[in-house]
């Protein structure tokens, strides 16, 4: 999903922000505690991410947000339109995903997902993906 690559595929810009939220929101990705948005201009306004796209149409279908920190590729907010999901659209864009990442030299990729959230954990599996020994650790800053 490089630039121009793909007439049905791009990389976010500005003016696709509202439409990305919304879909994020739509496949309930969201959280009270993280803001879509800001997370949205963070992402396309760093050089080491971006938000990929996948189209059909005019429509938006699917969004995954990458990023390469210069030690591991992350990916974020993978979201399908709920009613395109079971179409592969959703390999299509991990697929985008790691490609993106492998360009910028990524020898890892890695993603977290919500326990709880049982079909996303099995739809990496499938991909696959591993669950990894490690503990996730946090704190706000702000």
């Amino acid at each position: 999903m490089s630039r121009g690559a793909d007439p049905d595929s791009a990389v976010a810009l500005e003016a696709d922000r509202d439409a990305v939220v919304a879909l994020w929101r739509a496949c309930g990705l969201t959280r009270p505690w993280n803001d879509p948005v800001a997370d949205f201009d963070a992402a396309i306004g760093n050089a080491t991410s971006d938000i990929l796209l996948f189209r059909d149409g005019d429509g938006l279908v699917a969004s995954v947000m990458v990023g390469f920190d210069g030690h591991r590729g992350w990916v974020y907010y993978l979201a399908v339109d709920p009613a395109r999901r079971r179409e592969g659209v959703g390999r299509r864009m991990m697929d985008a995903a790691e490609t993106w990442l492998r360009e910028r030299g990524a020898p890892k990729i890695q993603l977290m997902v919500r326990s709880d959230n049982i079909e996303a954990v099995a739809f990496y599996e499938a991909l696959g993906l591993e669950r990894q020994e490690v503990a996730t650790l946090g704190r706000r800053l702000g």
